[in-house]
């Protein structure tokens, strides 16, 4: 999963953390990137089995799925997420301006995807 400079700062603020404590514990950067270090056998080390640990912060990427970019933009792309994410086709009704509105988020917290 990739961070924003403001999704570090939420998620270390709800883990009771300072930035730079959490960043060294669960963060790998580069010159242009953020994301969460991943565990070998899981997708996610804030993943438990009833949910995300961090829901109340958690970072864009994950806040906004499944209303990236690359989704909203393509039925083929959504239908062939829709076949493996249990959410998709689930809960109250989103309108396509909201969810174009989510995907602009996505492309300005993280320009270099888009």
């Amino acid at each position: 999963m990739y961070l924003t400079e403001a999704d570090l700062a939420r998620v270390a603020g709800f883990l009771g953390m300072t930035a730079a404590a959490f960043e060294r514990q669960f963060v790998s950067r580069t010159r242009n990137q953020m994301r969460l270090r991943m565990p070998r056998n899981s997708m996610c080390r804030f993943l438990r089995y009833d949910g995300c640990s961090i829901h109340p912060a958690k970072p864009t990427q994950c806040r906004i799925f499944p209303f990236w970019p690359e989704l909203v933009e393509s039925r083929r792309e959504w239908n062939k997420t829709a076949r493996w994410c249990p959410g998709i086709g689930k809960g109250p009704l989103i309108q396509i301006r909201a969810a174009r509105e989510q995907a602009q988020e996505m492309r300005e917290g993280y320009p270099w995807m888009y």
